[in-house]
């Protein structure tokens, strides 16, 4: 039996009357009940909302100290290299290490899935990566331009062991796949935490009403950042006393640095060109500081948005002038408010899902849930969606 463990993705069936009773069993942020926004999800909440899209993690968990993972996004069917689609890397605060990034923002376009991970585990999943290209149908000898992104989960994990190698790379490419996506303690966010409790993987969609263009946004993050956690308007750090510069404005021991980054990935099957692409990475940041982030100097943040849309992907080789469509800039403010929404429900679920991490470097304490509810329920946090009338 190898010493490591693959986690795939599984669907938990969850009674809301049993949450609290069972610790494995954590609820996702609208099972309990805390409603982000006014656009409805989609039918997993996930980023798998958006078709074509797969997400398949690997978790390794091997002696005292290695706790961490690799998490993998296929965009779309089919050879990303000779089909490449339309996509921008936006940078919030660029303390990070983002494979691929000045390609992307040349050409606007991704040519590989995405892979997200340790720090120092990049450039041993992107070598992976590259490998794994090169066996695709229609492969030749070029060069190829890998995407991956981390966050450091040092707190619990020997990075500097570089765990994550070509076998843990080509599992999670291998098992990805459509329908829900299993959050929290899993893949890339094993290690991960969100201002300063367990974090990790977190996933949601919004879906437009017809009216507004029937498009589908989805949402995956790695969190591992800091800041003052606040959903829906609730003080959680502040009530649960756990939140940045805590020790410099009391007079208490040196506690862990509540810092870090997040990956942020968006897809949407709206037919969207580069440059309205990076205008909607921009809006997700928004969603990131509605959470109670205030992006610190040492935090990554890197959003990774791409289109889906049959009309928007190109091939890569033509002797003729292609078309494609776009939506025009008029249309894009439904999509930026359902960007931004997914966001912020995406880092709740990741929060919500999380289980505690412990390893012979540390400790990574899942957010007490009974405090949690009984937060949001004093500051009437919950059931927003009841003021909403569908007519």
């Amino acid at each position: 039996m190898p010493s490591f463990i693959y986690l795939l993705n599984v669907v938990l069936i969850l009674s809301f009357s049993s949450v609290f009773s069972d610790t494995n069993e954590r609820p996702r942020a609208r099972e309990a009940g805390l409603i982000i926004g006014i656009f409805e999800p989609g039918p997993y909440n996930a980023i798998t909302d958006v078709e074509g899209v797969k997400v398949g993690h690997v978790t390794k968990i091997e002696g005292n100290d290695i706790r961490t993972g690799i998490t993998a996004i296929i965009p779309a069917p089919g050879n990303l290299y000779t089909h490449p689609i339309p996509a921008w890397i936006h940078v919030g605060n660029g303390y990070g290490k983002m494979i691929g990034e000045t390609q992307v923002r040349e050409f606007g376009e991704i040519e590989t899935p995405i892979l997200l991970t340790c720090t120092l585990c990049v450039w041993s999943a992107a070598n992976a990566l590259k490998e794994w290209i090169y066996e695709q149908p229609g492969m030749g000898e070029h060069t190829v331009n890998p995407i991956v992104g981390e966050t450091n989960d040092g707190a619990v994990n020997d990075m500097w062991a570089d765990p994550i190698q070509k076998d843990e790379v080509f599992t999670a490419l291998k098992i990805a796949h459509n329908g829900p996506v299993e959050e929290g303690s899993i893949g890339a966010g094993t290690g991960t935490q969100a201002f300063g409790w367990k974090g990790g993987i977190g996933s949601s969609s919004r879906v437009l009403p017809q009216s507004l263009g029937g498009y589908t946004i989805g949402v995956l993050v790695q969190t591992n950042f800091g800041g003052i956690l606040t959903m829906n308007g609730a003080p959680v750090g502040r009530e649960l006393n756990q939140y940045s510069y805590k020790d410099n404005l009391i007079d208490t021991a040196n506690e862990d640095k509540i810092d870090g980054s997040i990956m942020i990935v968006v897809a949407t099957d709206a037919p969207l060109n580069a440059r309205s692409l990076d205008r909607l990475a921009m809006r997700a940041i928004m969603g990131l500081a509605r959470t109670g982030s205030h992006a610190s100097n040492g935090s990554g943040d890197y959003v990774v948005a791409f289109s889906t849309h049959p009309s928007v992907r190109r091939p890569r080789l033509s002797d003729k002038p292609i078309t494609s469509l776009s939506l025009v800039n008029a249309s894009m403010s439904p999509l930026f408010a359902a960007t931004a929404e997914a966001t912020e429900e995406a880092i709740y679920n990741a929060i919500f899902k999380a289980t505690t991490i412990e390893s012979d470097r540390g400790i990574r304490k899942a957010i007490p849930l009974k405090d949690l509810m009984r937060i949001l329920e004093k500051y009437n946090a919950l059931h927003w969606d009841k003021n909403i009338t569908n007519k």
